[in-house]
């Protein structure tokens, strides 16, 4: 039998190899398991940081920016906790140039509660009456869809309007949508815009604003054909500058899409001075001549703007005529004053209100940063819109004017007051990109009056859309409630 103390000496072995052998061991599987488990973790359940440990391609950086998460990584990563508001995620490995990064600009609208047409707390549904809300009171939001014409596609865009073709790089300005904040608005559906306009005449007469809203809808209606050859310019043009006036035509609908140059509405004309010079005037007293061509068109849409804050017109000086006198001097904003009201009194006088729809659209804002258009302003490098209203221009003096004399009119006018909507967006004028770069010179005056196509004008038909849809009597407004 054995001693007690050998029976003690036989017991205790296992439990020194249990603690040399198995204490290692358990530590071993158990850092094992916690290793395991980490990666597991943020692999699997958050992308972004999976990708941050198996994939360091994104590098996290502060700065003053808002928030701006790249989209660049292949996870298109989200965060389940918003980091704090001074980080900026920047890829390391610049996006290719023909896929930018759309999102690393939009997001500064989420920011600023701008999403996607959700409606806020405290505001009016979005999904309410889009018949009878203010469609010109809303905002910008995010539009992932592909706009109605893929930049580059639409062959009747003045190369001067086209800044995707000219090289602009980010594409930031075509992912962006009007929202009314009371009410959604329907979608400009090709065909349907067709079949209204199906037989009809539909005429754009003002400035070179207009000429840009005119080649926007050609556009988005071409885009809906099946066969785009079965729309076309009558007289053969593909540029819009040269002569006054132009005429689209949908051979399939029998309607046409015209065009007609008149930056003030009334007749230029020219006078002898005493010392026999011609001296160019503005009769404020008599339309454009050429309106009476247009005044059984189906519908009509105005502008005049931005040619009455021009350096002659302006400072008005024996420039503005009426009958035989020419005003010594005379402001601007009289002298438009009497322009409009010239207009107002021939269209009540010559238009059949059961006939045609008119429409007049508002002042379309210009963003020249450090100058004007002729004295070296600028807006290039702008890639996102306004989002705080604080920066926002007071309303313009010519718009008061405007809307006291359509209150006074007694035909109806459906205005376009899109005046607003525009003054957000600083980032979508061409800028520089109004010429491909191997035409640009150092110092050269930019764009920052028109706008990219596809880009704002693509709203405001979307917002004509829906005004001839009201005005028509036809219920096809129910079918977007």
């Amino acid at each position: 039998m054995a001693s007690s103390k050998n029976l003690l000496k036989e017991t205790s072995m296992p439990l020194v190899q249990f603690f040399h052998l198995g204490i290692p061991a358990f530590i071993t599987t158990s850092i094992l398991v916690v290793l395991f488990v980490f990666l597991f973790f943020f692999q699997g359940g958050n992308p972004l940081i999976g990708s941050l440990a198996f994939n360091p391609l994104v590098l996290l950086t502060v700065s003053e920016s808002p928030l701006v998460a790249s989209p660049s990584t292949a996870n298109e990563a989200h965060l389940s906790s918003p980091p704090p508001n001074n980080c900026t995620y920047t890829h390391l490995n610049p996006a290719p140039q023909d896929q930018p990064d759309l999102v690393n600009d939009l997001s500064l609208l989420k920011n600023k509660n701008w999403s996607n047409g959700e409606a806020e707390e405290g505001e009016e549904d979005p999904d309410g009456d889009s018949a009878s809300c203010d469609l010109f009171d809303g905002r910008w939001v995010i539009d992932d869809s592909a706009p109605s014409y893929p930049p580059g596609s639409c062959p009747f865009v003045d190369g001067s309007f086209d800044c995707f073709r000219n090289g602009r790089p980010d594409h930031n300005y075509t992912k962006l949508r009007w929202q009314p904040k009371d009410c959604s608005i329907p979608r400009l559906e090709g065909m349907k815009m067709l079949e209204i306009l199906r037989g009809k005449r539909l005429v754009f007469f003002g400035d070179s604003l207009n000429r840009n809203m005119w080649e926007s809808l050609v556009c988005m209606l071409r885009s809906t054909l099946q066969d785009k050859s079965r729309v076309f310019e009558a007289s053969g043009r593909k540029q819009f500058k040269a002569e006054n006036s132009y005429n689209f035509t949908f051979i399939d609908y029998n309607n046409s899409i015209e065009y007609f140059r008149s930056p003030f509405l009334v007749e230029q004309s020219e006078r002898v001075d005493s010392d026999g010079r011609s001296m160019e005037t503005l009769r404020l007293d008599l339309v454009e001549s050429s309106l009476e061509t247009y005044k059984d068109a189906d519908v009509i849409i105005f502008n005049s703007g931005h040619w009455w804050t021009h350096e002659k017109t302006s400072k008005g000086i024996n420039f503005y005529q009426e009958g035989n006198y020419l005003h010594p001097q005379l402001s601007s904003y009289d002298a438009y004053q009497k322009a409009m009201k010239t207009w107002a009194r021939w269209i009540d006088a010559n238009i059949d209100p059961n006939r045609t729809k008119v429409f007049f659209r508002g002042f379309s804002w210009t963003h020249f940063r450090g100058g004007q258009w002729n004295s070296g302003g600028n807006c290039d490098g702008e890639t996102d819109p306004i989002t705080d209203d604080k920066h926002l221009a007071k309303y313009p003096a010519l718009t008061k004017i405007l809307e006291s004399v359509l209150e006074e009119m007694t035909t109806p006018v459906l205005y376009l007051n899109i005046t607003r909507m525009t003054d957000y967006r600083k980032d979508g004028h061409p800028s520089i990109y109004n010429l491909p770069a191997g035409r640009r010179k150092a110092g050269a005056i930019q764009d920052c009056s028109h706008w990219c196509l596809p880009g704002v004008p693509d709203a405001w038909n979307e917002l004509l859309y829906v005004m001839l849809l009201r005005s028509s009597g036809d219920e096809i407004i129910s079918s977007f409630q």
